[in-house]
């Protein structure tokens, strides 16, 4: 399996340390996501984990037309800039559409292919052209071995920088499953894996307007995931997550993560 190196110092696959990647859902306003990073940049620091800031500038695949989506390209972006400047921090985002991929490579680190969006042959070309490391979200429709056909649309574009991440298959009527041989399978196509635990447990649409989830699976499937030997976790966290605008019933609420990631820790030394 091949490394992806960061331009902060950070690395992921094969020999690196486990990579923990965190932050909200969706950028609601700078305060908010300036001091979750804040906290994560200095939880991160104590327990000598890798961090990597991520946020959505636009949730473009909301449940409902009414449902918050976001500032936008332009305010997102400025937002997710501050962050990386003052904290001296990588940050993720989504990018959904071509006419997004080269702003936005401007500000990030790496570039977030959305599940649904995983087979577009146009976004993954554009995005590969940055030559900035690709995350993609495996689709809840696909099986782990068609992925491969999704890294071969980015490295024929001429990148190898690729990240594949899990987050879960549908299992139809508002729930997602996890098969935990997909993070082998997708390790095998060479390439590191994240587990998404919070995604993992969304109930998609499950609560009619907008989606539900089943936050106190998380650890669970984390330090599964982690034992199995994923190269990085990935969780949507908030203060507290009853006031978030996107995705709260499935974030893992601030002040109770650090008990989580030492579990993680812990494990992930057992595996190396």
């Amino acid at each position: 399996m091949s490394q992806v190196v960061g331009n902060k110092g950070w690395c992921m696959g094969k020999g690196c340390p486990l990579v923990f990647i965190g932050g909200p859902c969706v950028l609601e306003d700078l305060t908010i996501a300036m001091d979750i990073a804040s906290f994560l940049k200095k939880l991160t620091i104590r327990l000598n984990i890798p961090f990597i800031f991520k946020a959505s500038f636009d949730k473009a695949n909301r449940t409902s037309i009414q449902s918050f989506r976001g500032p936008g390209l332009r305010k997102g972006l400025k937002i997710l800039d501050q962050i990386k400047s003052k904290l001296d921090v990588p940050v993720l985002s989504d990018i959904h559409e071509v006419s997004q991929v080269s702003p936005a490579a401007e500000v990030l680190d790496i570039l977030q292919i959305p599940a649904f969006l995983c087979r577009q042959t146009d976004l993954l070309i554009a995005a590969a052209k940055t030559q900035l490391p690709i995350n993609v979200k495996k689709g809840q429709f696909l099986a782990p071995w068609d992925m491969a056909q999704v890294t071969k649309k980015i490295s024929e574009s001429g990148n190898s920088n690729i990240i594949l991440t899990e987050r879960g298959t549908s299992f139809g009527y508002n729930n997602l499953v996890v098969d935990m041989r997909s993070l082998q399978i997708m390790q095998n196509l060479g390439y590191p894996v994240v587990f998404d635990a919070t995604h993992s447990v969304q109930l998609p649409g499950g609560a009619g307007t907008c989606s539900s989830g089943q936050r106190n699976f998380v650890p669970v499937l984390a330090r599964s995931a982690v034992a199995a030997g994923v190269d990085a976790i990935f969780m949507e966290v908030y203060p507290n997550p009853e006031n978030a605008q996107c995705d709260g019933p499935n974030s893992v609420y601030l002040d109770q993560l650090e008990p989580i990631l030492n579990q993680l820790i812990a494990i992930n030394k057992v595996v190396q």
